[in-house]
Formats: structure tokens, sequence, C-alpha cells
């Protein structure tokens, strides 16, 4: 796919998809941010010649303005990045009692929900557009190495991701007839805003995790794979995992 063209990154205001926002730009692509931190998203599409649009992507109305919004600034997206996701951590059975059910529902609604609610409505728009060389469209989503190997307490989150996972095959298969690519990228342990919270010797810690490079990762070797989907048209189909050969223990 050729870089010069719209893209809409979800949870574009910071990290990952802040990163990813940057490298297409660089590029040459006309971005759009969405991200329910609608300051931090008109800020930094100022900073990138691009568009901050507010979007909830568990609320199909709200997705569906912002795509359109995105699309009368730049016309239709022909790539896609979804970067918005949550986190929590809690056991199944705690002191506290059961896991609540309504923050198991909420990761799950915005991680994997909000992940297919964005790739149904800019595949959509996608479908209906020219072939722009051998494609119309690219799709990138965020999973986690915790789709495989899930730590104590992340019982949603490795759900949540493992969907995101197990979806995108057959999502591939559905819109290869419109000519549209469906990647997931799953990462390790990346210097996002959440381990950014953390102190310096902890961070340390967890990079010494990871084999090798024994350090965390940084959000523009997310940005650089994301760049290579879009180029690449045989990558399809498919989850990469990008985490120093990480394998998780239980905690």
């Amino acid at each position: 796919m050729d870089f010069n063209v719209p893209a809409l990154i979800t949870g574009g205001a910071s990290g990952l998809g802040a990163s990813t926002a940057r490298a297409l730009a660089a590029r040459g692509a006309k971005v759009a941010l969405l991200d329910v931190y609608l300051d931090a998203a008109q800020t930094l599409a100022a900073e990138l010649g691009g568009v901050g649009i507010k979007c909830d992507v568990t609320s199909g109305e709200s997705a569906e303005a912002a795509i359109a919004a995105a699309a009368a600034a730049h016309g239709p997206a022909r790539i896609l990045v979804n970067c918005a996701g949550i986190g929590t951590a809690a056991r199944t059975v705690s002191k506290k009692g059961p896991f609540p059910l309504d923050v198991f529902s909420r990761v799950i609604q915005v991680n994997l929900i909000g992940t297919f609610n964005m790739i149904r409505l800019a595949a959509t728009a996608m479908s209906e557009l020219n072939v722009l060389g051998e494609e119309r469209g690219v799709i990138i989503n965020t999973a986690s190495v915790a789709a495989y190997e899930g730590q104590i307490g992340q019982a949603a989150y490795s759900a949540s991701k493992g969907g995101v996972v197990g979806m995108t095959l057959p999502i591939a298969r559905d819109l290869a007839q419109f000519g549209i690519r469906v990647m997931t990228i799953a990462p390790g342990l990346f210097l996002t805003p959440m381990l950014q919270g953390l102190p310096e010797d902890a961070q340390r810690s967890l990079g010494a995790q990871v084999p090798f490079p024994s350090r965390l990762g940084n959000p523009t070797e997310y940005a650089a794979l994301a760049a290579h989907i879009v180029e690449n048209p045989m990558l399809n189909g498919e989850t990469i995992r990008l985490d120093g050969a990480i394998r998780m223990a239980p905690r």
C-alpha cells in the first residue's frame, strides 16, 4: 500500500498509536488520530499536519462519526491501525471476592469489541474504493503476548487480546474479496504510558526479563513494524509477536 493515503489511528494520542501516527505521517500519510482524549489528539495531529477526532471505539455512533469526520478532512481511509486499549489486573477470586463482572466486560468492550467495531466500519468504507495497486486497504490490530501467556490477574486482558488474535485470520478471509488485508501485532513489554508510570528500577527489572534485546520495547519499533506491514502486500491474516523472544512467567 502506498503511504500517501488517508490513515486512521485509534488510541493515536499516546503510546503505540502516537508513535505509529508519527511514522505514517513521516512517510506521507494523511493521519487522523482517533482518541477519547481529544486535546492530546489534536495537539499531536497539529504537529503532524493531521486531524484529531474524539472517538469512543466501543460506540457504533461515535466510531461512525469519527470515520466520517476523518473522511471529510482527508478522504476515505485506506489504512486503519487499532491501538486503542485498556488494561486491568485482578484475580478471578481474591480476598475482595470474585472478579467484578463489569470490569471484565469493560476490558472486552474496549479491546475486543472496540477493535471489531472499527474494523467493520472502516472496512465497509474501504470496500467501496477503487483498487490502488493490488489492494483497497490494510488494517492493523494490536494484541499482546498476554494473548498467549497471560499472567496472574490478566484474565480479562488476555481474553480480550486473545480474541483479537483469534479473529485476525477469519476477518482477513472475509475481506480478501475486497482486497483488504488484516494483520495483528502482539507486542511484549513496551515503554508505553502504562509502564512509564513505574519507577526506573522497576522498568529495568522488567526489561531484564526480555532475552534480547534485554530492555523494554520502544514504541518506534512497533511503528516500524506497522509501516512495514502497510508496504508489504504479502503480509495478511497473521499475528506477529514483537517481543524480543520473551515468554511471560505466571507473575
